[in-house]
Formats: C-alpha cells, sequence, structure tokens
C-alpha cells in the first residue's frame, strides 16, 4: 500500500492502519512516519482474507483520524480483496486540525439533565430548530430520535471504527423542507442502552425498560415539546426514527402509540429478537387500532448487514427484514416504503445516507 502524503501538518508524525482486518484497532498497524508533502511511505499488508478490506489512517487514536480538505471525516477505504494487489491512499488533511464540533447553528442542547420519570433517570435532549424558526411563525412537524449523542455533532460520536454523525442537521439545513429534531441521549453503558431499548422479558434480562422509556417520551418529552416550541403536535406531523435496538423500539413505538406517531423511520432493525412483534400484530385488538391510524413506516436495511447472534451471516438481516415487511403490509393498513442499500453495513455512516432520503420521502407525505 502506498500513502502519499499532501499535508503539510503533522510531518514526521506516526501513521497508523485501522481496519475490519484488526479489529479497527486506531493504532494497530504502524505504517511509518508521515513524510514531506509530495513524498510517500509504502507498507505491506499481509494475512488479508479475501473479501471487503475496509481501513482508515489515524495518528494512534479516533481524535486523529484522516479527513478530507475541508475536516469532514470520510468513508473507510474499500477494497475487493480477491488476490494480492496495491492500493494507494492519499493524505489531504487530518481531522483534529479544525474545529472538534460539527454541529449547525440550529442544534442546541435543550437539557443537559431531561428528567424521564417513568425511568427515572436524566438523559441529555438535543433540540434542532429551523434555520427560520426565530424569525418565523410557522409550526414545524417534529421527529423524536434515539441515540441522540450520533445524530448531530462527531463531538459527541462514539463508533467502533470512529466517530460517525448521522448530519441530520447537515441534511435539514440543505433541504427545502423543515422539522423540528428531538434528539435523545442513550444510556453511558451498553448493557443499561440494552435495557432502555428492549421491551419485555425474557430468561437472561428482566430488567428490559423499554416500555417505560417510550412512555416518558409519549407523556413526559412530548408534550414538554409542544408547549415549549412552534410545533405541528398532531399524529400526522409527529415522527420517531431509530436504529439497530432503536430501530426495533421504533417498531414498537408505532404499534403501541398508532395514534401518537404518524411516521416510524426504522433502520437496520434487530428483528430476530422481536419475534413477540408478529404475534402482537396478528391480535385482532392490535389490528383494529391499527387500522384507526393511517401510518407510514419506512423500513432501511442494508443487504450486506449481520446479525448479532450467532449465526452472523450476511445478507441475513436483509432477508429477516424483507420477510418482516411482507408480513407487515398483510396485517396493518400503513403505507410501507422498503430501502435496501445493496452495499449498506450496520453503522452510522449507512443510517447517515438513509436519514437523508428518509427525510426527503417524509416531507413529500402529508404532514404539514
Amino acid at each position: 500500500m502506498d500513502i502519499t502524503n499532501n499535508s503539510p501538518d503533522c510531518i514526521g508524525e506516526p501513521c497508523y492502519v485501522a481496519g475490519n482486518f484488526n479489529n479497527w484497532a486506531a493504532d494497530g498497524i504502524l505504517a511509518g512516519v508521515i513524510p514531506s508533502v509530495g513524498e510517500r511511505i509504502q507498507i505491506e499488508l499481509t494475512d488479508i482474507e479475501e473479501g471487503d478490506l475496509e481501513l482508515k489512517l489515524t495518528r494512534g487514536d479516533w481524535a486523529t483520524l484522516q479527513s478530507d480538505p475541508h475536516g469532514r471525516l470520510m468513508a473507510p477505504y474499500t477494497f475487493d480483496v480477491t488476490e494480492d494487489m496495491q492500493m494507494y491512499i492519499t493524505i489531504d488533511a487530518w481531522r483534529d486540525k479544525f474545529s472538534r464540533s460539527t454541529a449547525s447553528p440550529q442544534v442546541h442542547v435543550l437539557d443537559e439533565r431531561f428528567y424521564f420519570p417513568r425511568l427515572d433517570v436524566h438523559r441529555p435532549v438535543w433540540i434542532y430548530l429551523p434555520a427560520d424558526y426565530e424569525v418565523s411563525e410557522k409550526h414545524y412537524p417534529v421527529i423524536y430520535m434515539h441515540d441522540g449523542q450520533h445524530l448531530f455533532d462527531e463531538a459527541t460520536s462514539v463508533g467502533r471504527a470512529g466517530p460517525v454523525e448521522w448530519m441530520v442537521d447537515e441534511t435539514i439545513d440543505e433541504s427545502p423542507n423543515n422539522a423540528i429534531v428531538v434528539g435523545i441521549a442513550h444510556a453511558p453503558t451498553y448493557r443499561e442502552r440494552e435495557a432502555e431499548y428492549k421491551v419485555g422479558l425474557s430468561e437472561e434480562r428482566t430488567d428490559y425498560r423499554g416500555d417505560l422509556y417510550l412512555a416518558d417520551i409519549v407523556y413526559t418529552l412530548k408534550p414538554y415539546i409542544d408547549r415549549h416550541f412552534r410545533t405541528c403536535a398532531a399524529f400526522r406531523s409527529t415522527a420517531m426514527v431509530g436504529s439497530s435496538l432503536g430501530g426495533l423500539l421504533t417498531l414498537y413505538a408505532g404499534v403501541q402509540y398508532s395514534s401518537v406517531f404518524g411516521t416510524l423511520g426504522v433502520f437496520s432493525p434487530s428483528l430476530w429478537i422481536g419475534h413477540s412483534l408478529y404475534e402482537k400484530l396478528q391480535d385482532d385488538a392490535t389490528r383494529e387500532v391499527l387500522s384507526l391510524s393511517p401510518q407510514y413506516y419506512y423500513f432501511y436495511i442494508g443487504d450486506k448487514e449481520e446479525r448479532s447472534d450467532k449465526s452472523r451471516r450476511p445478507g441475513e438481516m436483509a432477508d429477516d427484514m424483507k420477510a418482516f415487511v411482507d408480513f407487515f403490509r398483510d396485517n396493518s393498513s400503513a403505507t410501507v416504503c422498503l430501502d435496501i442499500d445493496p452495499q449498506g453495513k450496520h453503522g452510522a455512516l449507512y443510517w447517515q445516507k438513509a436519514f437523508a432520503r428518509f427525510f426527503a420521502w417524509w416531507c413529500k407525505q402529508d404532514i404539514y
């Protein structure tokens, strides 16, 4: 692999290669020291398996990732490895030489410690207000989103392969349509997040609290937002979006609170752990309630996503999604859009792109 340096910054500092071949260790493989502008370093990667190879360059941690010339983080370099090959990479800039925050001026901290009474916890909540909010008297549709740390700002985002935000604010900034977005921070540990994003009980876990979390959104957070901001509070103007476990929880929210959320953006849901949804949707009472609320559902999945259970077969999550969408169409009166990315994997980089498509689609519905 040839790495050519075009940046005047950080010359003489170590340069590392991180990728899916070394479990994304930020300081995994030392490529060498960053050379002078126009010069290059070379490294041979050995024992690379055939298939998709993804990699990024760092200077030892995720705060020092390579960036584009404008300071934006880039998608991983991706190569289809079938035989020995030569790879070429050019360093244009480093992320830490630019402002740490990427949030637009429309993003505000609503409350660092918003109280969710049923959960009995305090969580940070962010709110995105349209650029014309302060100079207009308009009322706006609202999207409620989980995993708020990852929606607006690289400075608060955390990812297995470095910080990647959804660019929700940039997407709406650049759109001819407007909306308010409320981002709710997830719990500080994976186990707590799992408990708050799952509903029901299991033999292994009896602390699932997703039903309490959703009730707090519906009966505490949403009324607060509607009181303090100019929202279109009606069912048809209220959406929820989430990914992975948050996608599964969003799907539950749509079924449980079908008169509250008119549109649900269900991204990469962990459907293999949501089998009770099938039973619930086949219940006559549930079907009757859903028939009274003409909802919209946007399902997104990547064709290369793998379950996190023991099977781990590429494409299995897409198969789960296709089967569920067919079932859902047969057992609900909702309008359904299925978005499948042939190259999509499980991660924020793909949800970022899916959100842009979702938002454009949502704005074409009857939400204003």
